[in-house]
């Protein structure tokens, strides 16, 4: 039974939301939707249109449906949390744009979208929940007091720009695109020339779906060569993706990287330099990794990532604890 939210901590309300959710399944739907906390399950993800290992919200009645969003929601802000709806509702354009086409892929279905939890919500050892289905990919864990893990984090977008119909104009994700462009416009011929990495964009994002980020050294232009303005605009599209989860978990985050020192963290593109050409970039710096590409569909394909390259999943935090209480 649900309690007042008003005075519950966000380690709480995701508790609350958790067992909500399992409390309403019945044993076959428990079966499909939990695994133990350590279960490999909990590792992997992928963002492509796929069968799943969770519970579908097709497998779901509406009640149960409504108490995952609600699981979703509690993670999210407001804004990110719409976004994520809107994403799964895209489905539901992109089956009819594809079938115009003549285009023959896996059902575009707002229904399967599927949500597994992890361990056991509000106990004493650490659990997680995960959202995911095409172009989305939410991963929590949550140990005592604390949310331990938001990432990987993943929205996408296809169509990226909605260009007929009833939704027409629509662009999820917009400011993640716009702003980029609007830093990259700002750079001047030398910065531009040491941002621009590579001629083409590659086809997909360079982490694609790795449980551990594996990239090269920082590369392209590092926020120390910049100015205030284009600081300024970096700090606006870092907070772009930081600034999906609550503020007690985005100002952690924020925290985090201003210690290890925002001006290390480096800005690089490859692909095109105008709207609407094929285009890539990515901000990375440290432990923090942002990564962006718009090149399938004609440049009207977005796939877009935030990464903690030591502690995705918790990894790092759960090492830890081995180390030191598990391991002699």
């Amino acid at each position: 039974m649900a309690t007042s939210q008003a005075n519950l901590t966000l380690v709480q309300r995701l508790n609350e939301a958790g067992r909500d959710f399992l409390e309403s399944l019945s044993s076959d739907q428990k079966a499909k939707a939990c695994f133990e906390y350590l279960d490999g399950e909990r590792l992997f993800w992928y963002y492509p249109p796929m069968n799943r290992h969770g519970l579908a919200l097709r497998d779901m009645n509406s009640s149960q449906r409504d108490l995952a969003f609600v699981l979703m929601a509690t993670g999210l802000t407001e804004r990110s949390y719409q976004q994520a709806r809107k994403i799964i509702d895209l489905e539901s354009v992109l089956g009819p744009i594809e079938k115009e086409r003549g285009v023959t892929s896996f059902k575009r279905d707002p229904e399967l979208y599927y949500f597994t939890i992890f361990g056991q919500p509000g106990g004493e050892d650490p659990w997680a929940w995960r959202a995911e289905g095409h172009h989305v990919s939410l991963h929590f864990s949550v140990w005592k007091d604390e949310v331990i893990s938001m990432t990987p984090f993943f929205f996408g977008a296809n169509p990226a720009e909605v260009r007929s119909g009833p939704s027409e104009g629509l662009r999820i994700l917009s400011d993640r695109e716009d702003i980029a462009f609007d830093l990259l416009n700002n750079l001047d011929a030398g910065q531009k020339n040491k941002a621009i990495i590579y001629g083409e964009a590659p086809y997909d994002i360079l982490t694609y779906n790795s449980t551990k980020v594996s990239l090269p050294k920082e590369e392209g232009l590092s926020i120390s060569k910049m100015n205030d303005t284009q600081k300024t605009i970096v700090t606006s599209l870092i907070s772009e993706y930081i600034n999906q989860v609550p503020d007690e978990l985005a100002d952690r985050k924020m925290k985090e990287l201003n210690e290890y020192g925002l001006e290390n963290v480096f800005f690089a593109w490859a692909g095109g330099t105008e709207m609407g050409q094929e285009h890539y970039y990515r901000l990375h710096g440290g432990n923090f990794v942002v990564e962006f590409d718009n090149r399938q569909g004609g440049a009207n394909h977005i796939h877009s990532v935030w990464r903690d390259v030591d502690n995705d999943f918790a990894e790092d935090i759960m090492r830890q604890h081995l180390l030191a209480y598990h391991v002699l």
